[in-house]
């Protein structure tokens, strides 16, 4: 999974604060308003969703590769007097203490994993952390635009009055195996002068509908279910929708 050190982790939280939604934030606390068991949500993140999901009372743990959105995660955490479990792991391969009622995926994280084999190591990781008939819930998207080599810009301001821009731009796209990347360059400003600077390559996968159903099912999860842009149950009609598939763990091997 692509690293986010300390730029562009400090871009991530300014870019999607806490609680910020794509409609993503109100489907999965509707999701998941019956579970009374432990909720799990790998590559956590800042805790975007994390913390509006345990302001609403559930039981919710989170992991990450990286250290620095944990650290954040957990500042974040603690301004709101929360504390939940954030344990450092990658998502295709972790052990926890618990078994989970949910666990969960928003925003199209689990595309962040660039090889297939890291894909399915972990759905079978996830199965093996649900308890019998616990419920996976994930967001995928297509990648429709492959602007290759063209360079894009964008830029925040924060507290602090720094400023930190983001310039992105795609360097390989290969439709045989369904995955770009591209290779993002973080620079933090003060007062006009250049003071930090980080490199970050980001590759991304992308799955068709029906591909990812046999994908879950070779996994071993089943009742699948897929909804559209965060309505529960309505049929995906384009292919820039966020395409969300709930199946539950039948079994545990």
């Amino acid at each position: 999974m692509n690293a986010y050190s300390q730029l562009a982790t400090e871009v991530y939280d300014l870019d999607k604060p806490i609680g910020h939604s794509f409609g993503d934030v109100e489907f999965y606390r509707e999701r998941l308003k019956s579970c009374t068991g432990r909720v799990l949500e790998p590559a956590v993140g800042t805790g975007r969703i994390l913390i509006p999901l345990l302001e609403s009372g559930l039981t919710v743990d989170g992991l990450d590769s990286s250290g620095e959105m944990l650290d954040i995660c957990r500042t974040h955490c603690r301004n709101r007097q929360l504390n939940p479990l954030l344990f450092k792991e990658k998502i295709q391969d972790f052990s926890l203490p618990h078994r989970y009622d949910a666990i969960i995926l928003p925003a199209g994280s689990f595309l962040l994993l660039e090889k297939r084999e890291e894909s399915l190591q972990a759905l079978r990781c996830f199965r093996q952390h649900l308890v019998p008939g616990g419920r996976l819930i994930l967001d995928l998207f297509l990648q429709t635009e492959f602007p290759l080599h063209s360079v894009t810009t964008r830029s925040w301001t924060n507290s602090q009055g720094d400023v930190l821009t983001m310039e992105e731009k795609m360097t390989e796209v290969n439709f045989l195996n369904q995955y770009t990347v591209s290779l993002l360059r973080y620079e933090k400003w003060r007062k006009g002068q250049l003071i930090q600077t980080e490199m970050q390559r980001f590759p991304l996968r992308w799955y068709g509908l029906e591909e990812f159903k046999l994908v879950l099912k070779d996994a071993g999860f089943s009742d699948i279910i897929v909804s559209a842009q965060y309505e529960y149950g309505k049929a995906p009609t384009s292919d820039t929708d966020t395409i969300t598939f709930e199946a539950r763990n039948v079994s545990v091997s």
